[in-house]
């Protein structure tokens, strides 16, 4: 057994810093976009292995269960297989298991690879912001993170555009095929460069029940996300009992965590302030953005007419912005308050909800474009200075346990908020169609001037009917939309005043900056 307390390793320098973290940004970057990559290829899947769009689907939810599961666990996995171990364990089995997805020949087999996909990728997340933490000077600690952030924020955009292009332009086994020479380049590098850096490991004991716990309330609550909406949720005796057994198992987990010697996952964090505070704005302030990520290249693929790809290419600005001024923000943590930078960042977020509120229903891809590139400058003011203010000052063997738990917290809220979010959107927009559909009657005004314009056109009868009612449903998606800008816009400007009850530590330079952060 090795001693737990030995000095974490100095931080790197050149050349040799620049490719540590080139190798470890190229992991994460595979692993974020392999969460989306495959929503926009569920069709071709489908139809390519004999099954309906909802059985594809389970490629998406077993993958997401499998992840939600493993991220946790990352700080126990740390300390008894060892940090650099368990990344190359990580990312070979990834490599491997991309492959497997690729050449699956049904349904079973694929969903069979994706769950030891998820399960693999789980620990790459938070592995990677604790070792680049590691790799930078104390007081560069804000420029690591802003390089993980950024790479955190941009990639679930790009998933969905490359998984599209993939599998219209090659096929859709490319879409696992692509992450393999991109695995073995952050492999190799990452072995050459930061191979010497092992953390101590202990043999902890195996806290199996908390373990149990872990994947029943997780894989009931994943599932009943995912499966919520085309199931009409509690109308369905499945998704009740997903829910019981979700929140029964829940409690039993907190209880048993808080109270066993050796816990499978470190709940004792939340006993610090600024962690709390932290990961509780961040899950938050990612829940109200993820949902935004998910509704708006729905709302103009559904009823405005764009195509997959332009709908994700008109989103995807905000990423311009994220990526220049990330190394800004990275510098400037160390010296102001990341308070400050956070309030920057939702006051630009609830700004751009606001003014997306305001669209005409003729609003065309260049206003929307703008729309996302204005977001994205408080975009890199968002995820960066609330890691930080998470992990300073914390001591070096928990950054990992820590890592892991606001990555959880973030991917769950994101998977709660684009499902209730979507959900709610599609009911307003029901309750709009029903308001407008009693004032357009055949005796209306509207109808009237409606069914000249159609008629003069030489549309009559059953297709006018049609075209109407087109335009009815269209509308009413277009205030259910609007509505759903304006709360999250609100629900932002409200974790302004969340952020503030942090009270972040300064990170400073000092003799113990090669030590942990």
């Amino acid at each position: 057994m090795q001693d737990n307390k030995q000095a974490p390793p100095a931080p790197l320098t050149g050349a040799k810093l620049v490719f540590a973290t080139i190798s470890l940004s190229l992991a994460t970057l595979m692993i974020v976009i392999d969460t989306t990559i495959a929503n926009v290829s569920i069709p071709a899947i489908s139809g390519d292995l004999g099954v309906s769009t909802s059985q594809g689907t389970w490629v998406i939810t077993f993958f997401a269960v499998a992840n939600a599961v493993a991220v946790p666990l990352t700080g126990w996995l740390i300390q008894r297989i060892g940090q650099i171990k368990l990344f190359v364990w990580s990312v070979a089995l990834f490599i491997l298991s991309s492959f497997l997805c690729g050449m699956a020949w049904n349904i079973e087999s694929l969903i069979g690879f994706r769950i030891m996909q998820g399960f693999v990728a789980g620990p790459v997340i938070p592995l990677s912001m604790s070792l680049l933490l590691q790799c930078y000077p104390r007081e560069k600690s804000g420029m690591a993170i802003a390089i993980w952030s950024m790479t955190i924020t941009v990639a679930p955009i790009a998933g969905p555009i490359l998984g599209g292009w993939l599998t219209d332009n090659i096929s859709w086994p490319w879409i696992f095929y692509v992450n393999i020479p991109i695995g073995i380049l952050a492999l190799v590098i990452s072995l050459m460069m930061i191979g010497d850096r092992e953390s101590p490991t202990r043999k902890l004991p195996v806290d199996r029940v908390g373990l149990a716990l872990l994947i029943i309330w997780v894989g009931s609550f994943q599932v009943m996300l995912d499966k919520g909406k085309e199931l009409d949720w509690f109308g369905s005796p499945f998704i009740v009992t997903l829910a019981v057994v979700s929140v029964v198992a829940f409690v039993y987990f907190l209880v048993w965590e808080l109270t066993e010697k050796h816990p499978i996952i470190d709940l004792s964090l939340f006993r610090i302030r600024n962690f709390t505070v932290s990961t509780l704005t961040l899950s938050l302030g990612y829940g109200v953005f993820f949902m935004n990520l998910v509704l708006v290249p729905l709302w103009l693929q559904k009823y405005m007419g764009y195509t997959a790809t332009w709908a994700g290419l008109v989103t995807a600005t905000f990423g311009i912005f994220a990526i220049i001024l990330s190394p800004l923000v990275g510098k400037g943590i160390s010296k102001y308050d990341p308070r400050l930078f956070v309030t920057f960042a939702f006051t630009f977020f609830s700004a751009a909800f606001f003014m997306r509120s305001g669209f005409s229903p003729a609003v065309d891809a260049k206003s929307i474009a703008l729309n996302h590139l204005f977001q994205g400058i408080g975009m890199a003011a968002f995820m960066t200075p609330l890691n930080a203010m998470a992990v300073a000052g914390m001591a070096h063997d928990r950054i990992g346990s820590a890592s892991g738990l606001i990555n959880f917290a973030r991917i769950m809220m994101g998977a709660f908020s684009a499902s209730v979010g979507t959900t709610i959107w599609e009911n307003r927009a029901a309750m709009h169609h029903a308001r407008l559909t009693e004032e357009i009657t055949p005796y209306s005004v509207a109808w009237s001037h409606m069914a000249n314009a159609l008629s003069a056109i030489n549309i009559k009868g059953s297709a006018a009917y049609s075209m109407i009612e087109r335009d009815i449903t269209v509308q009413s998606f277009m205030f259910s939309t609007y509505e759903m800008f304006r709360v999250s816009g609100f629900l932002i400007l409200c974790l302004i005043g969340v952020v503030w009850l942090a009270r972040p530590k300064k990170v400073k330079a000092g003799p113990d900056s090669a030590g942990g952060h």
